[in-house]
């Protein structure tokens, strides 16, 4: 897969803070290419940083992904960013997967849409989608290390940022346009399709319509003892209606989105609803019976259990271009969503999860000050969240925050750039009629970043970033107390209990998770070798964690606990262009965990080494091929099992004609080797393999 890099020029950062970079005079060397030509800052504009797209600013370390790449491997999105340096999924079958960013998942890796939250629950739980549609999206936007802290501290993974059409930002130069498209793969008989349309309604006034379906069986697995996968079928709906007002300094905009989603929860077991804790210790079974836990379960076949989803959003959207003097833009942002879904289990609900609530983000850039450039903003949010049905373990919690931030830029010459950011937040969550009568938790945190970029020569940089982040504790950290179905867990939050469950000894004062990234970044950006090469630290002290106090079969007693931690890694990929059709690249990423404990945290993504050869050839023909090895890991928590390395080897070829390429053909084959492939990453690694050999073919048509 040939992911989009940023081009680059004499000076590139990540920009601590706002998360934008900057770009200083000189050429830049398209990706791939030997060729050296300018490139408009417009072509590599990053949505989520909110800057000016005329000021000369960018980011890394980023990676852009866009529609037409989107449509060769579209799915759910963490199995779709697969693959990007830095970048695994915690994959739960075929309807559910969640990006991990240099070894972290939700909720310390934030999933957006253009920009504001998505309000779902796919950061309580692994099983729950995540409301984003990569059919629809114009693109997806990944940022890594210190530029993800303007959406906050708690994003210290990283930030998925979802770019979509729904909301007309420009009107269409021949009063309309869009693009259909159809797709389908071998390994789940796949069916999907899209359309999307934008018109001119008036001189000022855009309409846009948009629509998706996708539906895929059960998938098929390497060295699979049944034909398939039981419960990884999937099937989901989008649609959206927008419409703007355009003008000659900007645009505003109102698009109402409905997504409809049914898909099978693998690997689930009901054997332990029984299981309850004794202090620190787990009880499975009545209590007539024994308590060293050696008792028979009843192992009778249930049908897969599945969810059915509903997601309804209003998003408001709107930008404006020199309003008055000393403002280079305002950008604001605000949406209102309403979320739930349903587990059924043989017809019989299950679980219930519900969010609703509402998010608003107000941007503005301004123009230099005594050399400074920058943006400053704030963002406030409003939700509840709801957790009803017969496996209960969260109470209704309703949750506030609001966030101010700032960052400002400073070029001191030709060869030094230097960037400074802020942001504070204050968070507050509030159960609602608990039961057990919990209390409200609430907090401020600030956060901090710095950066130094250095021209070394023509073409290469050398980055220094420091960032110093705060995260408060998720609803689900504090409150959980009860049976995680998904999980295979009994779930023990940070806020203490009579009930002592997980023990009184484990209790402890909650305190701020505090995070010093540092991070060195060395990049060649021009010529037939490049190369970018990126080592971090992230180092977190009271680290929130799920400790695990007992563990009955495959059933597991967690305590939300906080230690100190660090995570220390790499990420480096080094490319050559032969000539002007054929180009190769190695790449390697890998993350190291530690913690102040004898504990060791899960699921962390091995090490990951392999390479690429791509073809440009001529008439719009190009071609791809990708191997890569997937390490056996070498650290693993203490209930983990260690899975095998494996090998995955994929093919993929585009054929691109018409006018401006407004046709495209493509073939994708993935897992050509039919390597029974476990996940690491994977809640489900033991018990639920990963697709096996499987072909792809599709077709978009631009208008």
């Amino acid at each position: 897969m040939k992911f989009k890099k940023a081009p680059l020029g004499l000076a590139i950062t990540i920009i601590a803070g706002s998360g934008s970079l900057l770009f200083s005079s000189g050429s830049f060397a398209q990706t791939g290419s030997t060729t050296q030509s300018p490139v408009p800052v417009t072509e590599i504009r990053v949505t989520a940083l909110g800057i000016d797209e005329s000021a000369d600013l960018i980011v890394a370390p980023f990676d852009i992904l866009e529609r037409d790449e989107l449509l060769t491997r579209a799915g759910t999105l963490g199995d779709l960013l697969n693959g990007l340096s830095g970048v695994h999924a915690d994959s739960f079958g075929g309807g559910a997967s969640r990006p991990v960013i240099r070894g972290q998942t939700a909720p310390r890796t934030k999933i957006l849409s253009d920009g504001n939250s998505i309000l779902d629950a796919s950061d309580v739980s692994p099983d729950h989608a995540v409301t984003v549609d990569p059919l629809l999206a114009q693109r997806i936007e990944v940022l890594r290390g210190p530029a993800t802290l303007l959406y906050g501290g708690g994003a210290i993974g990283g930030v998925v940022n979802v770019v979509d059409d729904k909301i007309p930002t420009s009107m269409p130069e021949k009063g309309y346009e869009g693009f259909a498209a159809l797709r389908g793969n071998t390994v789940a008989d796949e069916k999907a399709g899209a359309i999307s349309l934008t018109g001119r309604a008036t001189d000022n006034i855009a309409l846009h319509i948009e629509t998706s379906v996708r539906d895929t069986d059960d998938y098929q697995a390497a060295e699979w003892d049944e034909p398939r996968v039981d419960g990884t079928f999937s099937e989901n709906k989008n649609s959206s209606l927008g419409a703007s007002w355009i003008g000659e300094k900007g645009f505003i905009g109102l698009a109402y989105s409905y997504r409809a989603d049914e898909y099978g929860i693998p690997g689930h077991n009901e054997e332990y609803l029984e299981c309850h804790p004794h202090g620190i210790e787990l009880h499975c079974g009545s209590h007539d019976e024994d308590e060293d836990h050696d008792h028979d379960h009843d192992h009778e076949e249930h049908a897969v259990p599945f969810v059915d989803l509903t997601s309804k959003r209003v998003d408001l959207r709107g930008e404006i271009e020199d309003p008055f003097a000393g403002i280079n833009k305002v950008r604001f942002r605000a949406s209102t969503t309403n979320y739930e879904h349903t587990e059924f289990e043989e017809d019989e609900v299950g679980a219930t999860f519900g969010n609703k609530g509402y998010e608003a983000r107000l941007e503005v850039d301004h123009a230099a000050v005594m050399g400074w450039q920058g943006l400053f903003g704030i963002q406030v949010s409003d939700s509840t969240f709801k957790n009803g049905g017969e496996h209960v373990f969260m109470p209704t919690v309703d949750s506030r925050a609001t966030g101010v931030f700032i960052v400002e830029h400073y070029q001191l010459n030709d060869d030094w750039h230097f960037e400074a950011g802020a942001r504070y937040d204050r968070q507050k969550h509030q159960p609602v009629n608990d039961a057990r009568n919990r209390p409200a938790f609430s907090d401020s945190a600030f956060s901090y970043s710095t950066a130094a970029i250095w021209n070394v020569s023509a073409d290469t940089i050398l980055s220094v970033t420091y960032a110093h982040a705060q995260r408060l504790p998720h609803a689900q950290e504090l409150y959980s107390r009860g049976i995680h179905v998904a999980s295979n867990t009994y779930e023990c939050g940070l806020i203490a209990h009579p009930l002592t469950c997980g023990g009184v000894a484990n209790n402890q004062d909650i305190q701020k998770e505090t995070a010093d990234n540092f991070e060195l970044g060395l990049r060649k950006v021009e010529g037939a070798f490049t190369y970018s090469v990126s080592l971090f630290r992230n180092k977190v002290d009271d680290y929130i964690y799920a400790r695990t106090l007992d563990q009955y079969e495959d059933f597991r007693l967690i305590k939300y606990a906080q230690r100190d931690a660090e995570f220390t890694g790499y990420e480096v990929e080094l490319g050559y262009s032969f000539n002007d059709v054929l180009s190769a690249s190695l790449f390697s990423d890998y993350v190291r965990v530690g913690l102040s404990s004898n504990d060791r945290l899960p699921r962390i993504p091995p090490r990951r080494t392999g390479g690429r050869i791509n073809a440009e050839i001529a008439n719009g023909y190009s071609a791809e091929l990708e191997f890569y090895r997937a390490a056996k890991p070498s650290r693993v928590a203490s209930f983990e099992t260690i899975q095998p390395a494996y090998d995955m080897l994929n093919l993929s070829a585009n054929y691109a004609f018409g006018d401006a390429g407004r046709y495209q053909l493509f073939l994708r084959g993935s897992n050509l080797l039919d390597e029974d492939v476990r996940n690491h990453s994977s809640f489900l690694a033991d018990v639920v393999p990963m697709p096996g050999r499987n072909l792809s073919a599709g077709f978009k048509l631009g208008f």
